[in-house]
């Protein structure tokens, strides 16, 4: 028989697709809204090569006896009471709340092995010293959404139930496609009729959706598929996105939501500006948001074919962005008309090339060479007279580039400090434009021999 594993915690922390992402298919409806799952939902799920019954259940919530949500929470415990191990899910974004402490002690007394598993960590986001009051360890960070931390899972569920890999351990489920394969997630973003349903359209030759003189047209986050150059894109357009003061309308309040959805699911994301009106607030505010969400950014500066003097509008773009933006130097800038067709394979050339920055890894050898060489350039400033050593540093995982460094004492380094780290980091391993991620723990080498 093959082993049994349950996804429990409370609602909306991610256990469909969670569930989903294990099964590499889309089984379970997934929805922002708390309860959508009531039922167990069970399948049979690869796990580097081994066969294991997967459970997807409701979420724990406390009921009045023969209530919908104790009956929910009657069919979790019967998921718990025949797995072998229990997956216990947390939001990264909420961080631990009462009821996740309530509940981890119901699924403690069941005395079945437990790995507890921090979901929605894309973007930077991360679990505190909160995760260890729960008595179960360090979480294990992961974004099921996005695919991330996947192998770090895996390796521990293998471990949890006493199976060795048949296969090689990847983020990336084994019945999925290569990565090469999968479409790209471009969410194509900006003010209101800054052109973006007009881009769309240009990308996929066709009138795919509707576009006119009148902001606002798009409201729902419109998908679509195609191929540019043989790689296979799957492109977002949004509803323009303004200064939530402005926002009244309900459906436009729907419509901005799904719209920063679209940049929290996009690998990467097209910020389309207005040429003659360019990087006003709400551009910049946008073009933020998607670095915090830790998505790679293109510019596309559309309508260039009404812009007279080319050359020196450009090179004030590219100050200002410098200035505004300037938390990630070299970001990809291209003019654009996406009325006339113009400059279309530049900007995809850019997309392309920032998607594979922001998917690079940096050799662990290479990366502390690196190290060794910046601390001799300039050293760690004291700290009320003792030194700061910073021992060691790995790269856990890409998108964005993701960089740990174990020091003495991590709280006693300036930002200054750190920000000269990232800079130097991005010059030496070639990562312009994309955000990168640098941690600190306190800690020896964990891969030195003890």
């Amino acid at each position: 028989m093959p082993s049994s594993i349950a996804i429990v915690g409370r609602p909306n922390v991610g256990k469909s697709t969670l569930f989903n992402r294990l099964m590499a298919r889309r089984s379970a409806l997934v929805s922002a809204t708390p309860g959508l799952t009531r039922d167990r939902r069970t399948g049979e799920a690869d796990i580097a090569g081994h066969r294991v019954k997967l459970t997807d259940t409701a979420g724990l919530e406390e009921g009045a006896t023969g209530s919908i949500a104790q009956r929910m929470r009657a069919q979790s415990e019967a998921a718990i009471a025949e797995a072998d191990l229990v997956l216990f899910l947390l939001d990264a974004r909420e961080g631990v709340l009462p009821i996740d402490a309530h509940f981890a002690k119901a699924v403690r007394a069941s005395g079945r092995p437990m790995i507890l598993v921090a979901n929605k960590c894309e973007g930077g986001a991360h679990l505190g010293h909160e995760a260890f009051r729960l008595g179960f360890g360090e979480p294990i960070a992961i974004s099921a959404e996005h695919g991330e931390g996947m192998a770090d899972l895996t390796a521990a569920i293998l471990a949890a139930l006493g199976l060795a890999p048949k296969r090689r351990v990847t983020d990336a489920p084994a019945a999925e496609p290569s990565a090469r394969s999968l479409p790209i997630r471009i969410a194509i973003v900006g003010r209101p009729n800054s052109g973006k349903s007009t881009l769309l359209n240009a990308l996929l030759g066709e009138e795919r959706v509707i576009t006119g003189p009148e902001p606002g047209l798009t409201r729902d986050a419109i998908a679509a598929d195609c191929t540019w150059d043989g790689r296979a894109i799957r492109l977002f357009d949004t509803a323009g996105l303004r200064r939530r003061a402005r926002i009244a309308d309900a459906a436009e309040k729907l419509a901005t939501g799904d719209a920063v959805r679209a940049i929290r699911f996009a690998e990467v994301v097209v910020l389309v500006v207005d040429a003659e009106h360019p990087f006003e607030h709400q551009d910049l505010a946008i073009g933020s948001l998607a670095l915090e969400e830790g998505r790679a950014l293109v510019i596309a500066i559309n309508k260039w074919d009404l812009i007279v003097d080319k050359g020196r509008t450009l090179s004030a773009l590219r100050r200002t962005l410098k200035d505004r933006l300037a938390q990630v130097p070299g970001i990809a800038v291209t003019p654009i008309s996406a009325l006339a067709g113009l400059g279309l394979d530049a900007l995809m050339n850019s997309v392309f090339r920032t998607y594979e920055t922001w998917n690079r890894r940096v050799p662990t050898p290479d990366l502390n060479r690196w190290l060794a060489e910046a601390l001799e350039r300039h050293s760690p400033p004291a700290s009320n007279g003792r030194r700061v050593r910073i021992r060691f540093m790995t790269q856990p995982s890409a998108r964005p580039p993701t960089f740990i460094a174990f020091c003495s004492r991590p709280d006693a380094l300036p930002q200054a400090y750190l920000r000269y780290l990232s800079n130097a980091l991005r010059e030496a391993f070639r990562l312009p434009g994309v955000p990168i991620r640098l941690r600190l723990r306190k800690g020896d080498n964990p891969y030195a021999r003890k």
